[in-house]
């Protein structure tokens, strides 16, 4: 279509997909929320929207007014393609619900790929602050583009590939910063005591995301970093969890600190290795339907465990977090958490786009929904960035690692 007097006509058709779309629809859920994803097992879920005949036709009468202007004035030649998402995006940006979004098929591809832990990018963290839109770097794969090119820690993002990207969605950035093994991005980022905006150039390559380090430090306490939640993390942690064991530690420290969540299914298998069998959240929908959450067996962790968290420790991290201090296995260490107690399902559709948005509340063993206000900890510790060599083992660790360590010398005296 080049005939600008076809736009009435395709906008007519991509209204009628668009209200088909709202009133009623079947799909297929495959992956959930990016920063605290939910799996549904590919659940099929049907729908039927609250929109009624007259406002159908209110919708309608408006898009063949702008579209009659359209017709008659805009001078240019018009994307068709763009024109439909951006209508499907709008549907989307007007539920009031700051984690909904519309993905075309690329975007979703891309944001499918981070998800398995391996994909194809330039090997930063990132996380994004829910009030300001402000997205920072909060960590860099070891050997990986973004550290070559000397991006750090506490960078924060503000262009990709010449877009100012503030106040966009997360997962639509992540598919800017994203691409084909070989090509390149440019990115502009702000450091802390910089006059000028940094400006990189970084060419991307396969990143296989290692999310867990781990090591033994002084008095036999054992250490995992977990840096999010995505389908390697379960084997990863696993994997951590007995040779530390086989090592004989005698105390756990789990570091989720900055860690913005991930797959849901991955952070129960992974709680499955530390506790019994038991609930450990369980989720209520629109309609007051729960989904209860399992471990599997009776395997469990029998030593102290001590979880380091922050105000970027969030979803997928505070289920986590949550049942095992509903069930006394763990004390929290750090700053109160992130506070997101809701989960949002991705939908794919039959084109392979796909829509996210929040579909229930989860709830901590014993009842508890954080919604908003995070889990405060057991030993509030701040941060300083004080580093503290340990006499053992000559490891340098943080003040708050530092105070961990402390509980656990009073746990055994």
């Amino acid at each position: 279509m080049n005939n600008k007097k076809e736009t009435l006509s395709y906008i007519k058709g991509v209204l009628m997909g668009v209200i088909v779309t709202v009133t009623c629809f079947v799909v297929l859920v495959t992956v959930g929320l990016y920063t605290g994803r939910l799996d549904l097992n590919s659940a099929i879920k049907t729908g039927s929207s609250q929109v009624t005949d007259e406002q159908a036709e209110k919708i309608k009468d408006k898009v063949n007014l702008l579209s009659a202007y359209i017709d008659k004035y805009y001078l240019n030649d018009i994307d068709y393609e763009k024109m439909a998402d951006s209508i499907y995006k709008g549907i989307l940006n007007g539920l009031d619900d700051k984690y909904a979004a519309y993905y075309t098929k690329d975007e979703y591809k891309d944001i499918s790929e981070k998800s398995s832990g391996v994909f194809c990018g330039i090997g930063a963290y990132m996380s994004q602050n829910s009030k300001t839109g402000v997205l920072t770097i909060i960590g860099v794969v070891s050997g990986g583009p973004a550290e070559k090119a000397g991006v750090k820690k506490g960078d924060i993002l503000v262009e990709v590939a010449g877009e100012n990207i503030e106040n966009k969605d997360i997962s639509y950035i992540v598919s800017k910063v994203k691409g084909k093994e070989g090509t390149s991005v440019e990115i502009a980022l702000q450091r802390k005591n910089a006059a000028q905006l940094l400006k990189m150039k970084i060419e991307r390559k396969v990143i296989r995301d290692n999310t867990v380090s781990y090591k033994i430090l002084d008095n036999n306490i054992g250490y995992i970093s977990v840096s999010g939640f995505e389908e390697v993390t379960e084997k990863q942690f696993i994997k951590a969890v007995d040779d530390l064991e086989n090592k004989g530690e005698k105390g756990l420290i789990i570091d989720l600190r900055d860690n913005g969540g991930g797959l849901l299914n991955t952070a129960i298998g992974m709680l499955d290795r530390l506790l019994p069998k038991e609930l450990v959240v369980y989720t209520k929908d629109k309609q007051g339907m729960a989904q209860e959450y399992y471990t599997k067996d009776k395997q469990e962790v029998n030593v102290p465990i001590v979880i380091l968290v922050n105000g970027n420790s969030a979803s997928a991290s505070e289920v986590f977090s949550g049942a095992l201090k509903d069930y006394g296995k763990a004390k929290l260490i750090g700053t109160k958490t992130f506070g997101k107690g809701i989960v949002q399902s991705s939908f794919e559709l039959q084109d392979k786009t796909a829509i996210k948005f929040t579909t229930s509340k989860y709830y901590t063993p014993k009842g508890n929904n954080i919604h908003g206000k995070g889990f405060e900890p057991d030993m509030k510790v701040e941060y300083t960035g004080k580093m503290t060599k340990l006499k053992e083992t000559g490891i340098k660790v943080d003040n708050q690692v530092e105070a961990a360590l402390d509980y656990f010398e009073n746990v055994f005296r």
